[in-house]
């Protein structure tokens, strides 16, 4: 009888950890949802829903949401109920950690970039208001991040070396010519509508606006 607890004890702690795994959007919708990127500090899904596909139950940590399209979506909780949500092209918003299936009710295909921070805890990092040549709106603000509608002037030029005390995630919202070059990676010269790219902390790097025109992005700074 003991032999037998005990393997019975063993056998739920090696499926413990498994439950977890099994609702990641990833694992249980890999059609909807697709990795972007995937570090220690983040990992960015693109959900792509055709309208009325519906996401089996999963879960996100805290994370942040952004709306490349208009979008409308029933949210189903565990407990069955439900949260309607409609969310204008090019906003975003915060959200605490959450267990839930998705219903694209739109009559469009909802397109969205979902920033899932891994750390247990936020950053204490400080967030600027305001840089220098770039025209910045906060859309959404939460404990670990703040995300900024971004224009970039054409005169803009972060020098070669710089660094910031906070990650940045930069997504492109329309072609544009703007050099982001990374320390140790090839640089980004042009830029498509839902293009990613994370800047580490403390990482060097230049950014110019090499195309003379205004350019628009989405600037999500993780604390």
């Amino acid at each position: 009888m003991k032999a037998c607890a005990l393997l019975s004890m063993v056998s739920l702690i090696l499926l413990w950890p498994a439950s977890p795994l099994a609702q990641d959007p990833v694992q249980v919708d890999g059609v909807h949802y697709k990795p972007v990127l995937d570090n220690a500090s983040v990992r960015v899904l693109r959900a792509l829903f055709p309208a009325g596909a519906k996401s089996p139950m999963h879960q996100h940590p805290d994370s942040v949401v952004i709306a490349l399209r208009d979008v409308r979506a029933r949210f189903t909780m565990p407990d069955g109920t439900t949260q309607d949500q409609n969310l204008p092209s090019e906003s975003a918003y915060y959200s605490p950690a959450v267990t839930h299936s998705t219903t694209n009710t739109g009559k469009a295909g909802l397109n969205v970039l979902v920033v899932e921070f891994k750390p247990p805890k936020p950053g204490k990092a400080v967030l600027p208001p305001r840089r220098t040549g770039l025209d910045m709106k906060v859309l959404a603000e939460g404990p670990r991040a703040l995300v900024y509608r971004t224009t970039v002037d054409p005169s803009f030029h972060e020098e070669a070396g710089s660094t910031h005390e906070f990650d940045q995630i930069v997504i492109g919202l329309v072609p544009a010519e703007v050099t982001l070059a990374i320390a140790g990676k090839p640089a980004r010269t042009t830029w498509s509508r839902g293009d990613v790219v994370f800047v580490p902390r403390g990482q060097p790097h230049e950014s110019r606006n090499t195309g003379g025109t205004l350019a628009d992005f989405i600037i999500v700074a993780i604390r």
